[in-house]
């Protein structure tokens, strides 16, 4: 069933699917950990709802456009409803696309991509069929969201990515080797003393070797 919620931020609504796999804090984290530069021309990875992308272009003033890319159709199309229902028509764009088959027309064309995507590898997965894809790499692996990535960034654009925190060292070799360098790692943990569960991660491509630690994000 979809429902119309607030997004906390000033009159900005999203519809949601109550049956489908709904955003979580995870998605709120990332579109607040960094901040746009003014003509910012922004994409949103795995959009889903287009929670990210929304709320990113809710706080930010500097953003030109947003472009939401999202394999699932259903999840694109309830999206352009989202976008309609904001009237945001000229600020965001919908693509029902899977990441490996972004047209040649967005290569170098984003300043900044913000990912929020399957989290765990492929395996057996318990949860209804149309909530899989949307935990597990079934259909986009990290190396497919990380080479997408690269192609559609331009030189010096960053990449702000929310993962598992146990893969942190997968994910930080995987952007290095793509010349994706990371620059700001953050992690985020349920309770204060306990292990984190997600990591946020800034990467620039073509920037230099330096990672800042921010402190651990607790999820509160």
């Amino acid at each position: 069933m979809e429902v119309i919620e607030p997004l906390l931020i000033g009159d900005y609504k999203i519809i949601q699917d109550t049956e489908k796999y709904r955003f979580t804090s995870d998605a709120v984290h990332l579109a607040r950990f960094v901040k746009a530069s003014k003509g910012e021309r922004v994409a949103d990875f795995c959009s889903g709802s287009g929670v990210v992308g929304l709320h990113f272009l809710a706080e930010n003033e500097g953003v030109e456009h947003v472009t939401f890319f999202e394999a699932d159709e259903g999840l694109a199309e309830m999206s352009k409803r989202t976008v309609a229902l904001n009237a945001l028509e000229d600020k965001i764009t919908v693509e029902n696309v899977r990441l490996q088959d972004i047209p040649a027309a967005y290569t170098e064309r984003f300043s900044l991509i913000l990912a929020n995507p399957p989290y765990e590898k492929g395996g057996f997965q318990k949860a209804a069929s149309h909530i899989a894809p949307c935990r597990k790499e079934l259909d986009l692996t990290l190396g497919e969201l990380l080479d997408a990535a690269k192609r559609c960034l331009k030189f010096g654009g960053k990449f702000a990515v929310v993962h598992r925190a146990d893969r942190v060292a997968e994910l930080i070799c995987a952007t290095h080797v793509r010349g994706l360098e990371p620059k700001k790692l953050q992690f985020i943990a349920g309770k204060e003393g306990k292990a984190p569960y997600a990591v946020l991660l800034l990467a620039v491509k073509g920037g230099k070797p330096s990672v800042e630690v921010l402190p651990t994000l607790i999820n509160a």
